[in-house]
């Protein structure tokens, strides 16, 4: 099986990578929003979303014993720490499609506002992933209505505002009606933004779109972007961010950039935001940031001066375990010598088996946050050219 080349500019990107991730890591990012304030228990914490644990782990570093009772809904299993501790409850729910560990995890959030004391201070702590980790489906409406709801939408490509816009319809917690269960309570809610404008009405379905609930965004894709960009004025490139947030469908996002990259001389493109995919009816292994790379790879063939990153924050891309690829001008010709055709695998939504036959997936595990998606740019010629 043919495997990318080792390229000190493919560990650059990654670097760069690392320096977005580490500027949006939760547990870093709240424990600093809370550090300043007070103390004083009790507080009861109830964190939700791809980022969870990462957030309440960081609210545990910032508030101590402060924190008298906690639930903490993901997508995978907690960390010790938070599962060792007994002042919490440590659940899991479907992504990107609810399932019935949504529906529990939903009414366990419903049964932590119940028992939560009247004119207590309330934590909340949202991350992206949460309109599908945790549900309460509105009167009337079966689990099967809002999966096939996901499920239709992701299949059309359509955007994480129109997404979520439906889910927040057919939810009887969405739209800040959660909040509202919190009796006479003081509630606060942190944000790990993914969306447009960082709206807490888009963000998770508007799980804190409340008049009731202070928000504040303590990481959005922006603090990630502009962490690269600095990361990359500290080795010395010339850097420039994409002026708009990335959407629309992932080819075309793809074609954009190339464009400009073949357009500029040595420097690097710092891109991020939420691109789509129309799936076919079988869609095969991938998802948005390996589409893009994939499409990206068949622009750049051949030029050995470009190379492109694109991954998840979250360390998922779609449904696959991997974030992303990094593509260059030999990509193609690598999944070419496996035996693949790139312009089938993208028909078929199936990037992800063609750049793991190259060589070319990104692998992070979970990372402890979920801003959106980035995309890494990079003109420069290959080491042995520059020193001639």
């Amino acid at each position: 099986m043919p495997g990318a080349p080792a390229d000190p500019r493919r560990e650059l990107l990654l670097e760069l990578y690392r320096a977005a991730l580490e500027a949006v890591d939760g547990r870093r990012r709240v424990r600093a929003s809370l550090a300043a304030g007070a103390r004083d228990g009790p507080v009861h914490l109830l964190a939700v979303g791809k980022a969870a644990p990462a957030m309440a782990l960081g609210a545990l570093d910032a508030l101590g014993a402060a924190v008298s009772r906690g639930l903490v809904i993901a997508a995978e299993a907690a960390p010790r720490e938070l599962a060792g501790d007994a002042r919490f409850v440590c659940l899991t729910g479907g992504h990107p499609l609810p399932d019935e560990r949504s529906l529990a995890a939903g009414e366990a959030m419903l049964e932590f506002a119940a028992a939560t004391p009247a004119g207590a201070r309330v934590l909340l702590l949202v991350s992206g992933g949460a309109s599908a980790l945790a549900e309460v489906p509105a009167p009337g409406i079966a689990l099967a209505t809002l999966r096939d709801a996901t499920a239709q939408a992701l299949a059309a490509g359509t955007d994480i505002a129109a997404l979520n816009a439906r889910r927040r319809a057919l939810s009887a917690i969405k739209g800040g009606e959660l909040v509202t269960r919190f009796r006479a309570c003081t509630v606060e809610g942190l944000l790990i933004s993914d969306v447009p404008h960082d709206d807490p009405a888009v963000a998770a379905s508007g799980l804190l779109d409340s008049p009731e609930c202070r928000v504040s965004v303590v990481a959005s894709l922006a603090d990630a972007l502009a962490a690269a960009w600095r990361a990359a004025r500290a080795q010395g490139l010339t850097a420039a961010l994409w002026p708009k947030r990335l959407d629309g469908g992932a080819e075309e996002a793809a074609r954009r950039l190339c464009q400009e990259l073949s357009a500029m001389p040595e420097s690097l493109l710092v891109a991020g935001g939420e691109t789509v995919v129309r799936l076919p009816a079988r869609p095969g292994r991938g998802g948005r940031c390996q589409h893009l790379a994939l499409a990206a790879a068949q622009l750049i063939a051949g030029h050995a001066d470009c190379l492109l990153l694109a991954a998840g924050t979250d360390g998922r891309d779609g449904a696959s375990e991997d974030a992303g690829a990094i593509v260059d001008g030999e990509t193609l010709a690598r999944i070419e010598d496996a035996g693949f055709d790139a312009a089938a695998g993208l028909a078929a939504a199936d990037s992800g088996t063609l750049l793991e036959a190259a060589g070319e997936l990104v692998y992070t595990g979970t990372t402890g946050t979920n801003v959106g998606d980035i995309v890494l740019a990079l003109r420069q010629a290959p080491a042995a050219d520059r020193a001639m």
